[in-house]
């Protein structure tokens, strides 16, 4: 019995509710709560607990980690963000650098902050850039790279992983955007590839709720007892059953269906790709540089991806994933079928002959400014808000980034130079630490 069809029992059980939570699974009075506080529960007998897996819990981390091929796995009910942030600070407990691509989520860098290391950053993903990192770096005491980005390239995870292993350094994956990897036609998982942590968003491309993932051990270079002691500190106390009833249902879908409803998915995908192959001003990005291989699921077009996502939302009721002044990326997920995708390539064909010219270059392409100081560092220095066009040459004391992907334009510790300028006046859903307006930057005072 699954965790959802438990729950759904208990909910017509008449059981009194003398616990936790305050709605006391009374639908009738609070209308907003309707079809999900039935089987909203706390951890109460028979139902286990996730931050001590000993029942159902214990089985279905047993159950992923089989399907996924990994040592063991952790849920994750705070999304990839938790585990990024335990894997990374588990690796870092006993000192080190983290040597991590520059275009790494946030969560990379919030924990690296957190543990008071010192990052150093990759070129690129490219296994040569790996080891001669290591090379260049003796302190480094964990790799972490992201595959696939958020645009959808893939590393030669198993090149690295041997890599990081002959150094004697364990190697973390995000893989957020990948939890649908090795199923069906899709490109092999980190978890198999040698990886020996790997972080699992769920909820990107599968049938599961939002902020559900999953965090995968291989041991032999990394302690699972010190990450699972990391995840229950970081880890929400109050883990949602319904959230948690939501992986094991994706979870089941997969053991029963996953690879026969992969395979549907790809075959939908190519006459996606063949329907668009054509398209002269909206074109699908097709290469990757420095990396392996890409992930069929991501459609990246290179175009004025401003100027086409309003049109597909007044004109088509459709809402893109992202979009930047030279691309646009929509992301589909196991739920899509031809007649979605369908939908999607019939405006892009309507809309292709009135595209404006798209600029080259590529949105959000890996720039290093100059580290002055650690992250940790520049936290709690003094400084103001100055405003964007008087910033070069001073310190960075705050984060800026585009949101999504949620991957940093600059740093605290970083000197700001014209092409952060340039990049900041260029990037779409900009995001910072909020301490001066969209013209301004906070910078700290070393003198």
């Amino acid at each position: 019995m699954t965790l959802f069809e438990m729950l759904s029992e208990y909910s017509r059980s008449g059981a009194l509710a003398m616990h936790m939570p305050g709605h006391k699974r009374n639908e009738a009075a609070f209308p907003w709560l309707s079809g999900v506080a039935g089987m909203d529960i706390t951890e109460i007998e028979g139902f286990d607990n996730l931050n001590d897996p000993e029942g159902i819990f214990a089985s279905l981390e047993a159950r992923i980690a089989g399907l996924w091929g990994a040592g063991e796995s952790v849920c994750l009910v705070n999304g990839s963000t938790v585990g990024i942030l335990a894997a990374v600070m588990s690796a870092l407990s006993k000192g080190g650098d983290i040597l991590m691509s520059r275009r790494s989520h946030r969560s990379v860098y919030h924990a690296a902050r957190l543990a008071k290391a010192g990052t150093r950053y990759l070129p690129s993903p490219a296994p040569e850039d790996v080891e001669a990192g290591l090379r260049d770096a003796p302190d480094t005491a964990l790799v972490c790279v992201t595959s696939p980005t958020y645009e959808g390239a893939i590393c030669d995870i198993r090149s690295i992983s041997d890599i990081c292993h002959r150094h004697g350094v364990p190697l973390l994956v995000d893989e957020a955007h990948g939890a649908h990897l090795g199923f069906g036609g899709f490109p092999t998982s980190a978890v198999r590839l040698g990886a020996d942590m790997v972080v699992q968003s769920l909820h990107k491309t599968l049938p599961a709720l939002t902020q559900t993932a999953v965090l995968h051990l291989n041991p032999g270079l990394i302690e699972p007892g010190r990450v699972r002691k990391y995840v229950s500190m970081l880890q929400t106390s109050s883990p949602s059953y319904l959230l948690s009833a939501s992986i094991d249902g994706c979870v089941d879908y997969l053991e029963r269906r996953g690879d026969a409803e992969a395979e549907r998915w790809l075959e939908a995908l190519a006459e996606f790709r063949a329907a668009v192959s054509e398209l002269k001003g909206i074109r699908l990005h097709r290469e990757f540089p420095g990396f392996f291989t890409s992930d069929p699921s991501k459609l990246l077009f290179d175009c004025d991806g401003l100027w086409l996502a309003d049109r597909l939302r007044r004109e088509y009721k459709i809402e893109p994933e992202y979009a930047a002044p030279r691309s646009l990326l929509a992301m589909t997920g196991m739920g899509d079928t031809r007649e979605s995708l369908f939908r999607l390539a019939s405006a892009l064909s309507e809309l292709d002959a009135s595209a404006p010219h798209c600029p080259t270059g590529r949105d959000g392409d890996a720039y290093v400014p100059e580290q002055v100081l650690p992250i940790y560092a520049s936290e709690g220095l003094d400084g103001d808000a100055v405003p964007l066009r008087e910033a070069p040459g001073r310190v960075c004391g705050e984060y800026v980034w585009s949101y999504p992907p949620g991957v940093p334009l600059i740093v605290p510790g970083e000197r700001i130079d014209g092409q952060v300028i340039e990049a900041i006046s260029a990037a779409g859903n900009l995001r910072s630490d909020s301490k001066g307006s969209p013209n301004f930057i906070f910078c700290v005072d070393l003198r």
